[in-house]
């Protein structure tokens, strides 16, 4: 048996603290896991970030709740799901996610959890697993199927590389150079012709 496994944000929905880095006008936010390779420290980055600047969850959820997935997403995935199973593995967390997954019709998503105070500030961020993506797919391999990898991010690669196939998938330049053995497409049409060379 097969299946898939997708990164989320710039993937199938754009990156949310891209979009609240915008909305805010806050550069800093800008940064992500394409950017950085370490989470943690990307994360306490975010949160130093949101505390000087009075920031709390809902401010964030209401810029999310403005968000729609990206062009052609919602196609691409069903047409996976015509073909076999679709899991999404995503370093996001779950009180961020759900507007958007519930305008991509729902997919199973594994993800992460956040810390919060009682008046809305994020205190701290909660891992489903420390490498949460890599361990998901060898635990799901575990259970012999098959499975195909894709995302774009350092946070990605130990995934990919865990799975039978994958690819990058839109990646910045940095990472296609430093990881050239990882094939990488940039079109969801690309993308579904190496997930069908891989279901045949």
């Amino acid at each position: 048996m097969h299946l898939v496994c997708l990164d989320l944000e710039g993937v199938l929905i754009p990156e949310i603290w891209i979009a609240f880095s915008e909305a805010t006008g806050i550069p800093e936010l800008h940064r992500t896991t394409r950017d950085e390779p370490d989470y943690d420290k990307l994360m306490r980055f975010r949160i130093e970030l949101l505390k000087k600047h009075n920031l709390k969850l809902p401010d964030i959820q209401k810029v999310i709740g403005n968000m729609d997935v990206l062009p052609g997403a919602l196609e691409f995935i069903e047409k996976i799901r015509e073909r076999t199973q679709l899991i999404i593995l995503s370093d996001t967390y779950e009180e961020f996610a759900g507007p958007l997954i519930k305008k991509l019709n729902k997919p199973t998503l594994l993800c992460n959890s956040l810390i919060c105070s009682s008046d809305g500030s994020i205190t701290g961020y909660k891992l489903r697993q420390k490498n949460g993506k890599q361990s998901a797919v060898k635990a799901l391999a575990s259970l012999n199927l098959e499975i195909f990898a894709a995302g774009d991010s350092f946070n990605d690669l130990d995934m990919i590389r865990e799975a039978k196939a994958g690819c990058l998938f839109r990646a910045p330049q940095a990472i296609r150079n430093d990881h050239s053995d990882i094939p990488c497409v940039d079109t969801y049409e690309e993308l579904l012709g190496q997930i069908e060379g891989f279901l045949q």
